[in-house]
């Protein structure tokens, strides 16, 4: 199922990134009192009530030598081409501007549903500033405050309310559901069409062709798999320079949609920031995850290059310690068999079950090797009890005398003890501390 997706836009210093981070619960996007600091859309999961949804915080996209109602614009337009629904934010202190009808205009185009939000309301007494924004058009203003939450409510009832209907892709469960996920020109069609051993997928050299998650179906060795391989971004005027900034969110839909993720990396370019901050989608989704270096055709190499890249990948990507890496290559096919069977190992890890009393045992012999920590007072960390509550990922939950006292570093000496005692190669683990009720 893919989660609808609501983008937030309005001219600069409206209050966007404020409103973000008040639906997200964090302070994720950069919140200053100047127009244009947003630099880049920043996205995240949210959630309201019953609906979860993809939220994006369209900024300023920066293209210096265009005025400022052309970049406002550009940015309008993006977020249309992406989102479900469109919530429009304005600035109540400031009152309508030029700008404001400018982007109301375009986004009565788009035809997408549109909530109003007026910005910078605080108290009641404000409210009488409403009434000139029911001339742009796009429905009823809700005053909101996002510094305060203010009216919040009401604004997310209303744009859920035009959220389509979550639908089941319709595979057996049995079909393991992979992703390509990667920066631009990275190879990912041709390692989908080097997989199937068909062109099934368009391919070329030009970073951003795919325009839409392409989902194909094949069978190996009587195991069903479906390939998503996710899209690059449109291309709309002098956007296109800025690629790998908009790809974002086709991938995180195609990962939401995934049993297993193969983040793809470059082996002639090698490690960029953006393949971490791509890969780091997947890893916080709880996705299985294989890391699969291509164009290793193109690398000029000794007995000790794979070694060294991969040591540069766990440098890198510490943490995806736990995702196995394979280097292939798509345009000459050397090393491609060697993708699907990790892609089983990982999807059985990432479903894996353990038994009650196996489980408990091995927590068992971790403390005994290597006692719970206590805290400056003296109180020990107590481990009463744990059980598996779910698979995809493996989610455990320990039944403490204090959360509090399980720290990072002992939850970390834990959770490599489970993967010692059953594998879970390449999916990540969960681990929740509970309090034990007395």
């Amino acid at each position: 199922m893919v989660k609808p997706v609501l983008a937030i836009v309005g001219r600069p210093n409206v209050g966007k990134s404020t409103l973000f981070n008040r639906v997200v619960g964090e302070r994720i996007s950069i919140v200053e009192d100047k127009p244009g600091v947003t630099r880049d859309r920043i996205y995240s999961s949210a959630d309201w009530l019953t609906h979860e949804f993809f939220i994006i915080d369209t900024g300023g996209i920066d293209i210096s030598d265009e005025p400022l109602i052309e970049q406002v614009r550009y940015q309008a337009e993006l977020a249309i081409d992406e989102a479900d629904v469109i919530c429009f934010v304005v600035n109540g202190r400031e009152g309508m501007t030029a700008a404001d009808e400018e982007v109301a205009q375009i986004l009565h185009r788009s035809k997408k549903p549109i909530v109003l939000a007026v910005n910078k309301i605080d108290d009641p007494s404000m409210f009488e500033k409403l009434y000139e924004f029911y001339s742009l058009g796009v429905g009823e203003p809700y005053p909101v405050s996002g510094t305060h939450g203010l009216g919040l409510g009401d604004l997310l009832d209303e744009a859920c309310k035009s959220f389509p209907a979550l639908e089941e892709d319709g595979y057996d469960p049995d079909t393991i559901r992979m992703s390509l996920i990667g920066r631009p020109n990275v190879g990912k069609s041709s390692l989908v069409n080097a997989m199937l051993g068909e062109e099934r997928v368009i391919v070329s050299e030009m970073a951003g062709t795919t325009r839409d998650a392409i989902d194909t179906t094949f069978q190996k060795d009587d195991k069903d798999y479906v390939v998503i391989d996710t899209a690059g971004m449109r291309k709309r005027g002098k956007v296109y320079e800025k690629t790998e900034k908009y790809s974002v969110l086709r991938a995180l839909k195609a990962i939401e949609r995934s049993d297993v993720v193969l983040v793809v990396l470059d082996a002639e370019e090698g490690i960029i920031e953006q393949d971490k901050k791509i890969a780091g989608y997947a890893h916080e989704a709880g996705r299985a995850i294989v890391i699969v270096v291509n164009k290793w055709d193109a690398v000029t190499k000794d007995d000790k290059t794979m070694l060294r890249f991969e040591e540069k990948i766990r440098h890198e990507f510490v943490f995806l310690d736990y995702a196995p890496v394979v280097f292939v290559s798509a345009l000459t096919k050397r090393r491609m068999h060697t993708i699907l069977p990790v892609v089983n190992e990982v999807s059985e890890a990432h479903n894996l079950r353990v038994q009650t009393h196996v489980l408990n045992d091995v927590i068992v012999d971790a403390v005994t090797m290597n006692p719970t920590p206590t805290d400056s007072g003296g109180k020990r960390l107590r481990i009463n009890y744990t059980t598996q509550v779910s698979v995809a990922p493996p989610t455990f939950v320990m039944f403490v005398n204090d959360p509090e006292l399980l720290h990072f570093s002992y939850r970390r000496y834990l959770e490599n003890r489970l993967r010692e005692a059953f594998g879970f190669t390449g999916t990540p683990i969960h681990m929740i501390a509970r309090k034990k009720s007395d």
